[in-house]
């Protein structure tokens, strides 16, 4: 298993709407399609105005598949068309654990 986290810097003063919007309209569907979320914050210091999310997948097939399906929903496309303008920039990063991480690593 290896963690896509997701780092949205969003527009200043615009993380309780954009919280609020993901409940109401986004959470549901991205949840039922990608599966495995593993967390999801905001920043309180440090960069400031930031939700931190991370989901758990068996592949990048896998990712690839399920990540395909979000995007073709029109369920997600309607969130995401009221969700971006409030985003500033999007990084993404790949997670590898290590063999003794707690967090899809091999327990062996």
């Amino acid at each position: 298993m290896f963690i896509d986290e997701r780092i949205y810097t969003l527009k200043n003063g615009k993380l309780g709407e954009f919280l609020k919007l993901y409940e109401e309209l986004g959470k549901d569907v991205q949840v039922r399609i990608l599966g495995n979320m593993v967390g999801y914050f905001h920043t309180d210091i440090g960069p400031l105005n930031q939700v931190v999310h991370m989901w758990g997948y068996e592949s990048l097939d896998d990712r690839w598949q399920r990540r395909k399906e979000l995007q073709a929903s029109e369920e997600w496309l309607k969130y995401a068309l009221q969700m971006r303008p409030l985003v500033q920039s999007i990084e993404n990063k790949i997670l590898i654990p290590e063999p003794w991480s707690p967090i899809g690593g091999n327990q062996n």
